[in-house]
């Protein structure tokens, strides 16, 4: 793969539509497919995680019909997946993989779900251990205290449970929410910090019995499934963060990003940068259809001068996956930024902590890790400039955009070593991101 250069500056000013929300499609996909009856899926995002997820479920048995940015998907009701004729691969996907392993532990047959190279890696413990205690029988590849894909579930009568999450994951809680459609008894759940709740609006809007009382979970599986004739999927705030730095950070930017979520859960990196001094307005247009379940907006987003900030542990969920574009906006914001309990980005597609900081360091950035009664803290001290540099991606989509966007802002030329890793994603970033360029 040739290295990638980055060397035309400009002012990036226009109107973008970010692609559908990936942690909303694949939950819309897998309730879908098992509820009764056909669901259109809009604004569909068709990148290699979602199609990662839609093509499990059709090795599963369910038809689905994907046109653009259109997908029908034909239910066939809780038990209605039927035994795989092969291996279902997940991809690079960790969403698929640990949704999928929650929807495969109520399925009365045999399935070896495998992974792509990055996945293969990332921890699966944290979800098999529950659904054990609810009755699959699971095998995976161990290695040391975790366990890694490939993975090899049978799954069939199980129990609700009542489960105190050990893991700050939105995944794992999803996945055991799944297993308790198939279940004998209620599934009651108990989060230490709140995590993303798609999961739980989509499985209202599909007619469960979930009630939700400050970190507390409760599903009660005896109603079955019926999915709304078609679902909106907002915009992905996290393909949009990329966009909201990038016109923070340049003087003279100024970039308007349409119908994107804004899920309280979700949109963290809204709420910080603001805090930061950062210039970004909301409005909600009336006529928005996803906005029944799931807030979406558009957001006016202006050049700002960043003062540094304190990020602490109970915020980080509603912006995990935005943290590495966080760390380039720190990188410019006069003072000290401290972002606390950061330690599950080392378990990500890459260890996020590792690419982020040797990146930004050879950039010239002041950055340093520290470790504080176990919690992994990350101080950065923000310059009034960045430098070109020789980057890696480490075969992660976000490292990779993150990094595109510090080189557009920083002295001189950067070249970064691949970046086909970004389809993963946003297969259309570098496309977007030009447009702004010509607006």
């Amino acid at each position: 793969m040739k290295p990638f250069l980055i060397k035309n500056k400009f002012i990036p000013k226009g109107k973008i539509t970010p692609s559908g929300d990936k942690s909303i499609a694949h939950r819309a996909l897998i309730l879908s497919a098992l509820s009764c009856g056909k669901t259109i899926l809009r604004n569909f995002p068709i990148h290699d995680d979602s199609l990662a997820t839609l093509g499990a479920l059709s090795v599963l048995g369910i038809k689905i019909v994907r046109k653009d940015k259109q997908v029908l998907v034909f239910g066939k009701g809780r038990f209605g997946l039927t035994k795989p004729r092969k291996l279902i691969f997940a991809g690079d996907s960790g969403t698929t993989l640990r949704l999928l392993l929650g929807v495969l532990a109520g399925q009365n047959f045999r399935t070896k779900v495998t992974a792509g190279k990055y996945l293969s890696i990332r921890p699966m413990a944290r979800v098999n251990r529950p659904l054990r205690l609810m009755g699959a029988k699971i095998t995976s590849k161990i290695k040391g205290n975790d366990e890694y894909a490939p993975i090899v579930i049978s799954g069939g009568n199980l129990r609700g449970i009542t489960y105190r999450l050990p893991v700050i994951s939105a995944q794992v809680k999803s996945a055991i929410l799944l297993a308790g459609l198939f279940a004998q008894g209620k599934t009651h759940l108990i989060e230490k910090i709140s995590t993303r709740d798609h999961t739980e609006r989509m499985l209202r809007i599909f007619g469960a019995d979930v009630v939700i009382k400050n970190k507390s979970i409760i599903l009660n599986p005896d109603k079955d499934l019926v999915g709304p004739p078609e679902i909106y999927i907002p915009g992905d705030i996290s393909s949009a963060a990329f966009f909201i730095v990038l016109a923070v950070i340049i003087p003279g930017a100024k970039v308007i990003i349409e119908k994107v979520g804004t899920n309280p859960t979700r949109s963290g990196i809204i709420r910080i940068l603001r805090r930061m001094g950062a210039r970004i307005k909301t409005t909600h247009p009336k006529d928005n259809k996803s906005q029944v379940f799931e807030p979406t907006g558009d957001l006016m987003v202006s050049a700002s001068k960043l003062k540094a900030t304190v990020v602490y542990p109970y915020e980080v969920p509603s912006l995990i996956d935005e943290l590495p574009i966080l760390m380039v906006a720190a990188c410019f914001a006069q003072g000290r930024t401290i972002i606390k309990g950061v330690g599950e980005l080392r378990v990500k597609e890459t260890d996020r902590i590792n690419s982020m900081v040797r990146n930004l360091e050879s950039m010239g950035a002041d950055i340093q890790v520290k470790k504080i009664n176990s919690r992994e803290n990350i101080i950065i001290k923000g310059k009034d400039r960045l430098c070109g540099a020789n980057l890696k991606s480490f075969g992660d989509h976000r490292t990779a955009m993150s990094m595109v966007i510090a080189a557009l802002a920083a002295k001189g030329e950067s070249k970064i070593d691949d970046i086909s890793c970004i389809s993963k994603s946003f297969p259309r970033f570098l496309t977007v991101l030009y447009g702004l360029s010509r607006s």
